[in-house]
């Protein structure tokens, strides 16, 4: 059982209107089920693709799913019915994927944009991440104050040239120690990668 769509196209020649009426059949609703039932597949695959998250993915299906049954009116027989579904399926996608960036953006209000616009995670939260910070602060503290000043300092947010008017140090050698400090470091952790 089909249901008709009329679709009307005004033609003006000269002085006298012309009307073309094509009909184009609309997909029964239990056809439209049967062909988005059969994709659920495909659609999972393409879930995961996106989300690379089992979860995720199934969410998204679901998402999916409902929003092509709640516009199963607006779909016309000829159209690809599968291209259609994905297309709804990656522009969920999308939209809550720029939900979730912009929930988790904070917003720098201090005056000198200290915190800068990132989130808010120190990597303290789990065991594992106080040990890191635990190791990481112990192979500093073992370079020489030489080296070890500069790159504390550094790590802090200051700036080259002030950290050589305040170790009193030609700029390109407080350079240098960062860059020896951070070299060392990584030798130290390599494991960490």
């Amino acid at each position: 059982m089909y249901l008709c769509s009329v679709v009307t196209n005004v033609l003006q020649n000269k002085n006298k209107k012309n009307i073309n009426i094509k009909i184009l059949p609309v997909m029964s609703s239990q056809n439209f089920q049967t062909k988005l039932l059969s994709l659920q597949t495909n659609l999972l695959n393409f879930a995961y693709m996106l989300t690379s998250n089992r979860d995720d993915a199934y969410d998204l299906l679901q998402d999916t799913t409902l929003k092509a049954l709640d516009n199963e009116d607006k779909y016309v027989d000829n159209v690809n019915f599968k291209g259609w579904v994905f297309t709804i399926m990656r522009n969920i996608f999308i939209n809550n994927y720029r939900k979730v960036v912009r929930s988790a953006t904070v917003i720098d209000q201090t005056e000198d944009l200290y915190h800068l616009n990132l989130p808010q995670e120190s990597g303290l939260d789990t065991p594992e991440g106080s040990l890191a910070v635990g190791e990481i602060s112990d192979a500093i503290n073992s370079f020489s104050d030489d080296y070890r000043i500069p790159f504390s300092m550094h790590v802090a947010g200051y700036k080259y040239n002030e950290i050589a008017e305040k170790m009193n140090l030609p700029l390109g050698t407080v350079k240098s120690r960062i860059f020896f400090a951070r070299r060392r470091l990584q030798e130290m952790l390599k494991d960490y990668r």
